[in-house]
């Protein structure tokens, strides 16, 4: 009951410090639905926001995905730049974590094994032998609390969970809320908040995979990526970081200068090897990091024109260049996901970060609050 009552004058909290229930003169227009039912027959919720220009996004209580997301090329033509499904049930069976809130900690902990404050825990090991994403039943396999929100941005959606002591392994109990809001010149920000009633490791992400070409058009290797990062986190055969942090220099992992994603993905270089591609955490620049919201990366399609600059205030990013996506997963109008079809571009801390004192701090005690945000921002170029 303890525990139960301070959750709740947390989350209490977090409501108090900006977010306010919509009011009848929204500024945007906020369409609910249903998006269809689970096979144990609950109802799963979607949400349209809608802007003044006629982008919209679509987001959906269940595993607090990102459905769609409809943008503008160079020539005023909407597309939807983010991979998915059209009904629930593949979220839970058939999802390589399309457009989920993942956590309690978003990518790997080697072996599924840490230890905090002199206890060692067990994790789920759902990606061979390493934990990755919060485990079997991590959050994106939740359906969580939604609620329309007004903001200081505009309209947004604000979905909550509380994952007890013990989820899949984890100490300590723990309310999360993160908070979508879509503006009308059509940059998504994505406030993430986490409470601890007892200490616990958190590192949560958005796993949308994007193609801005459109959903389904074709491969991602003639996006033009930058990533403001002068070193990376090598990592060993199962993806789980050595510990060391190297340069990008004279690597394919440079790109601090725009290049085609496909310039060195072949490369013969044993990390890429390792990832069947890029599928690696970068150190974002720490001169220009300081906890403040900065650039981190900024892909463009050189066909549509569109770009998505990426902003944060995280330590890390990690670029997945959808290499294991094969044509076996059928999405959205029927699409056949094909290989290197899109590619993720996750704000973190790093991976393994528990067993690696070097990184940046996982830890959240309890009592404590972490707050962080990420901006997917889009635009066109000629």
């Amino acid at each position: 009951m303890k525990r139960i009552g301070t959750l709740l004058l947390v989350a209490a909290s977090m409501l108090n410090a900006g977010w306010a229930l919509a009011e009848q003169d929204s500024r945007m227009k906020v369409v609910v639905d249903e998006f269809g039912k689970l096979v144990d027959g609950r109802g799963v919720d979607r949400y349209t926001i809608e802007n003044s220009s006629g982008a919209s996004i679509q987001l959906t209580n269940l595993g607090a995905v990102i459905l769609s997301l409809k943008v503008p090329d160079k020539k005023g033509k909407l597309d939807d730049v983010v991979l998915g499904f059209d009904e629930p049930a593949p979220y839970l069976t058939d999802s390589p974590y399309f457009g989920a809130v993942v956590g309690r900690y978003a990518n790997r902990i080697d072996e599924g094994e840490f230890s905090l404050n002199g206890n060692n825990y067990s994790l789920a090991t759902n990606n061979d032998q390493n934990h990755l994403h919060g485990g079997n039943l991590g959050f994106d396999k939740l359906l969580w609390d939604g609620q329309v929100v007004e903001t200081d941005l505009g309209t947004g959606v604000r979905f909550s969970t509380v994952s007890d002591d013990g989820d899949e392994g984890y100490p300590g109990q723990l309310f999360v809320a993160v908070t979508y809001v879509f503006t009308d010149d059509n940059a998504l920000e994505i406030n993430y908040q986490s409470s601890a009633v007892d200490d616990t490791v958190v590192n949560l992400s958005q796993h949308s995979y994007f193609n801005l070409a459109g959903q389904g058009d074709g491969s991602i290797l003639d996006h033009t990526l930058q990533i403001n990062a002068d070193f990376y986190t090598p990592v060993d055969r199962t993806l789980i970081p050595t510990g060391e942090i190297l340069s990008v220099k004279q690597t394919p992992f440079d790109f601090t200068q725009p290049k085609p994603i496909g310039r060195d993905i072949k490369a013969k270089h044993e990390q890429l090897s390792f990832g069947g591609g890029y599928d690696h955490n970068w150190v974002l620049r720490r001169s220009e990091f300081e906890g403040q919201m900065h650039l981190a990366a900024v892909l463009t399609d050189p066909g549509s024109g569109r770009k998505m600059e990426v902003l944060t205030d995280q330590p890390g990013l990690q670029f997945y260049s959808g290499n294991f996506l094969d044509g076996s997963v059928t999405g959205k109008e029927g699409v056949a996901y094909a290989y290197r079809g899109a590619l993720a571009l996750e704000t973190q801390h790093y991976p393994d970060s528990p067993n690696q004192p070097h990184f940046p701090r996982t830890t959240l005690r309890g009592g404590e609050s972490f707050t962080t945000t990420t901006i997917y921002r889009f635009s066109v170029v000629n």
